[in-house]
């Protein structure tokens, strides 16, 4: 039997090999076949060593040559035995590897901080414009082109692996083999002892046949030929059989020999492949490693690029007020010269009056003197005369400064005469309820035929400015019928400029009337902050069945219907018009066989799609029939992101062409993803969409993505915080859509929402049984007992802290943190009230469990249902406020629960982050004044502990401490002023583009 093993073996460059071929062997007794050893080939691939140097930071890409045929293989007659060049070339391999593996890291510790470097850099307020976008551009590109090299190094360990596994089964196949050859020599040599022994009894017999003729007396030559004649060949026969036997058992050692060095090389190649294995977890790790550097370099990118154009802003701004400087600064420098120049003029004049002092005391008669006497005079009156002209010079730079002061006065004080002028000009100061339902009227004459576009135009203009004269004639004519109302109005023809943008928000919720979430809370708050501020604000909405109606005022139907695009067919719509809280609200009413909006419940039907793209195209339908020209049109959330593609692809070819697209997502994990074919039915084109750069969901080729589609066809996107914005620009937080968010980053912004403070105030929350204000804790206390009576909680021991939570048991929210705080809050001696309800089965389950086991517990109480007026008294009544959320876009409950004076305890999450510092924080970028809870960063038990037990621990010792921090926290302004004014800035900024680009265009 012969045998071939070659092995190839890492070296410094590449590979190189090794073979060893086995001696020859036979068996006498039984013929068998010779199978041949399988050849058994390694070869592991690895990135050549020779990696970037620091001067040269691009990285190359390394093409593996191919295996050496002839130079590399070594002869039987080479002097060494296959252990020890197995062993040689092993020790070199692994000393290759080593090196390979310390280049690799130090060339991902170069890469790493040239990378990190401008990263930081562009965090520095004066380093920002030494950072060129093209070197972040480099660095990018340099961490893609490592990660591939990266991964082609894996790639190639990982086949190198099954190459050495399939050697390995093989060369355990030889064994197998030769060991069940090893045992049948042994037992041909068992048989041969055997035969041996039996030789040996012959020799005995034979010389008991020779002493038994020897007695006979017979011839002993005879004898022998006699006896000796058959048992001399049986032996010799016997004894080369031995030989034979003896040969082949020494061939076998050989062979066990040379097995044994194989199973050696074996062991060796397990060791190999373990370090191979721990070369590629280590390459993984770099790998890792790269991705999160390469996504921090982008991140970093899309933030330098937002920076560098604000900067170019404030670089426009300061270069314009060099400009001023300068002129001032020249101004004053040549009054000062000429200051100077007097000056010495002056001095001059005093050198020369000395001299005639001089003169006069010396008075001679000499013609020489008197000449210079008169001379001297000249002079004096040539200076007196410069001194003259220098003095009207500055008397007329002077003036001319006085003269421009004097004119920046008179401009400012017609600014300001402007300013009371339109502040307390022809405007009546009436609710906004009045306002709204005005317009409304205005609108429902137009659409019912009843006046015409240039009229309605002119009383929109004229409600929207809170016009004296329509107030009057209103007043005036009130309770006449309508066509007198009309015609009243129609009088009215005076044309006024328009005071501010017309913005109509499209949405599936609005606070209180159809409220799910936050959404609702929203849309109410916003609206009315953006109307505060001078803008026309008008809401459309579907016309739930299980609606709050009682919140609607002047609820009524329109004498018209509207047709809209649906399923190859037109149907008809009904149109409600109502204010909520002084906002004009148009609600559409589908007369759809489906009954779209008659189903109970606001969201969570098997057809949400077609309910929610259906309503978006009949909003549409109603602004373009109604001659609205809004400037911004709002959609939110996946119900409405249908809108911005109906918009472009269909309506503004018809002429609604007027708005700017703005898409707020709420939560990017809620997408809409759904069949394509369903998406045609509201009219869109499927094949126009299905995309991967405009609607197709990166999950399959199948589906549409509406958030997706309102992302890229939007003209401003918005989420609810900046922390949340730059989350979702994350492979972890993106939920798919990262990469789409990363392409349209020049128009995605976060910015954190706000509440409505007059709403959620415990100096006038009806809800409340006591009402109270920061200087005045004395009713929180008074409705922290009042809850505790009405819940059947103990409240012998006023100072036993109370914990708050109020939210939707969902995953999200971080449900196994809840369930851990209400027996810490025991454990910690405090109290625990739940307000909230799960749409969760399993948990639902869970938390009925929990919410029975302590269902009379003085402590603990559980209530797993939403109580708006319950929620009000959580909010007075907590003393701490938990919202552990695994991730959070922005929640109001943390908000909400300061203004009521209940302290956070939050994790550090999204909108959580924007709104919530530890108090305990050692960060000096956070001023102490801002400090206004405790936070935790891991989402576990030891770190929501954390941060738990510090603010118990700081309730119980610092009483005094806790109230400052509470007068704090009910301090902070959380209103929607400051988010209302970032919309309007991003409002702005867009439909002046827009109109620069018409007027460019024209």
């Amino acid at each position: 039997m012969a045998g071939k093993l070659s092995t190839c073996f890492l070296s410094h460059g590449w590979s190189c090999c090794t073979m060893t071929d086995c001696k020859h062997f036979s068996l006498r007794f039984y013929s068998f076949p010779s199978p041949r050893l399988l050849t058994v080939s390694c070869k592991i691939r690895q990135r050549n060593s020779s990696l970037p140097q620091p001067r040269r930071p691009q990285s190359k890409k390394i093409v593996p040559t191919q295996l050496p045929q002839d130079d590399n293989l070594m002869s039987d007659d080479s002097g060494l035995s296959d252990s020890e060049n197995a062993d040689d070339i092993s020790n070199a391999s692994e000393k290759s590897i080593s090196n390979d593996i310390l280049a690799i890291q130090r060339f991902d510790d170069r890469n790493s901080s040239s990378t990190l470097t401008p990263s930081i850099d562009a965090g520095k307020g004066d380093g920002l414009s030494t950072v060129p976008l093209q070197d972040v551009i480099g660095m990018i590109r340099n961490a893609e082109k490592n990660i591939h090299i990266l991964n082609q190094a894996r790639i190639h360990a990982l086949e190198d692996l099954e190459k050495i596994l399939s050697e390995k089964e093989a060369l355990q196949r030889e064994i197998n083999i030769l060991e069940m050859r090893l045992a049948e020599t042994d037992a041909r040599i068992r048989v041969a002892a055997q035969d041996k022994v039996h030789v040996e009894l012959l020799q005995d017999h034979l010389e008991k046949l020779r002493t038994e003729m020897s007695n006979r007396n017979r011839n002993p030559n005879e004898m022998q030929d006699i006896a000796l004649r058959s048992p001399d060949r049986q032996t010799r026969a016997l004894s080369e059989e031995l030989n034979a036997l003896r040969n082949e058992n020494m061939s076998l050692k050989d062979d066990l020999m040379t097995i044994k060095e194989q199973l050696n090389e074996v062991k060796r190649t397990d060791e190999r492949v373990e370090m191979l294995e721990k070369e590629r977890k280590i390459l993984e790790s770099s790998l890792k490693e790269m991705e999160y550097k390469l996504t921090l370099s982008q991140d970093d990118g899309a933030q330098l690029s937002t920076l560098r154009s604000e900067c170019e802003t404030l670089w426009n701004k300061v270069e314009h007020l060099q400009v001023l400087l300068d002129k001032s600064t020249s101004q004053a420098d040549q009054a000062i010269l000429v200051l100077q120049q007097n000056q010495e003029l002056r001095k001059k004049v005093e050198r020369l009056e000395e001299s005639l002092e001089d003169a006069s005391i010396y008075k001679l008669s000499s013609e020489k003197l008197q000449q210079y006497n008169n001379l001297m005079q000249q002079k004096i009156k040539l200076l007196e005369e410069r001194l003259e002209r220098s003095d009207a010079e500055i008397h007329s730079y002077v003036q001319l400064y006085q003269d421009s002061v004097k004119e920046f006065q008179d401009t400012l004080d017609n600014l300001k005469e402007e300013s009371k002028k339109k502040a307390s000009g022809k405007h009546v100061d009436m609710p906004w309820e009045f306002w709204s339902r005005l317009l409304l009227m205005v609108d429902a004459w137009f659409l019912e035929k009843k006046i015409h576009g240039d009229e309605a135009k002119l009383l929109r203009e004229m409600t929207w400015k809170k016009d004296a004269h329509i107030h009057d004639v209103y007043m005036e004519c009130k309770d006449k019928n309508e066509r007198e109302i009309i015609a009243a109005f129609r009088r009215l023809t005076s044309s006024s400029s328009s005071p501010g943008l017309h913005v109509i928000h499209i949405a599936a919720e609005m606070a209180p009337v159809a409220k799910v979430g936050g959404l609702g809370d929203v849309l109410s708050a916003l609206s009315k902050a953006l109307q505060k501020k001078g803008h026309l604000v008008e809401i459309v909405l579907p016309k739930y069945d299980c609606m709050q109606y009682e919140s609607i005022q002047d609820l009524r139907v329109l004498d018209l219907v509207v047709e809209s695009y649906f399923d190859g067919q037109l149907f008809k719509n009904k149109i409600w018009i109502g204010t909520v809280e002084g906002l004009p609200v148009y609600f559409i009413e589908p007369l759809h066989p489906a009954k779209f909006f008659w189903r109970g419940k606001t969201y969570g039907e098997p057809d949400d799609l077609k309910r929610f793209s259906f309503f978006s195209r009949a909003a549409l339908e109603l602004l373009h029939q109604a001659g609205k020209k809004p400037d911004i049109i709002h959609c939110h959330d996946w119900q409405t992101a249908f809108v911005a593609p109906l918009y472009w692809d269909l309506y503004a070819p018809k002429g609604l062409n007027s708005a700017r697209i703005c898409f707020t997502c709420h939560n990017f994990e809620y997408q809409g993803t759904a069949p394509a074919s369903e998406v045609a039915s509201c009219g869109l084109d499927i094949h126009h969409l299905n995309r991967p750069d405009r609607m197709q969901d990166h999950s399959s080729p199948d589906r549409i993505n509406p958030v997706k589609g309102a992302i890229v066809f939007s003209n401003i996107v918005t989420t609810v915080s900046p922390t949340y914005a730059q989350e979702v620009r994350t492979s972890q937080g993106g939920q798919g859509l990262h990469g789409t968010l990363n392409a349209h980053a020049q128009k995605f912004v976060g910015i954190l929402n706000g509440i409505d403070t007059d709403y959620w105030n415990p100096a006038t929350d009806g809800y409340l049984r006591f009402q109270y204000n920061a200087n005045d804790l004395e009713g929180k206390a008074e409705n922290k007992k009042a809850l505790q009576r009405h819940l059947g909680l103990s409240f012998s021991d006023s100072r036993r802290p109370l914990v708050g939570c109020i939210t939707r048991l969902v995953p999200q929210k971080g449900v196994h943190l809840i369930r851990h705080a209400i027996y810490r809050s025991l454990e910690l001696g405090g109290q625990f009230v739940l307000l909230g309800s799960s749409p969760v089965p399993n948990i639902r389950r869970e938390f009925e469990e929990i919410a029975k086991k302590f269902e009379n517990h003085e402590h603990v109480r559980l209530i797993l249902k939403y109580d708006e007026a319950l929620s009000h008294s959580i909010y007075a009544s907590s003393d701490m406020f938990i919202i552990p959320s695994i991730f959070e876009p922005c929640g109001l409950t943390q908000m909400i629960a300061m203004r009521y004076g209940a302290i956070p305890i939050a994790r550090k999450t999204g909108g959580l982050n924007d709104s919530v510092f530890d108090v305990d924080d050692d960060d000096d970028t956070i001023p102490i004044q801002l400090r206004n809870g405790y936070t935790f960063v891991t989402p576990d038990e030891q770190g929501f502990n954390g941060a738990f037990d510090r603010a118990f621990n700081h309730y119980k010792s610092d009483n005094e401490g806790w109230k400052e921090l509470i007068n704090k926290v009910m301090n902070i302004d959380f209103s929607w002023d400051t988010s209302a004014s970032q919309y309007e800035e991003l409002y702005l900024q867009s439909v002046s583009r827009a109109r620069a680009a018409l007027r460019v265009a024209g």
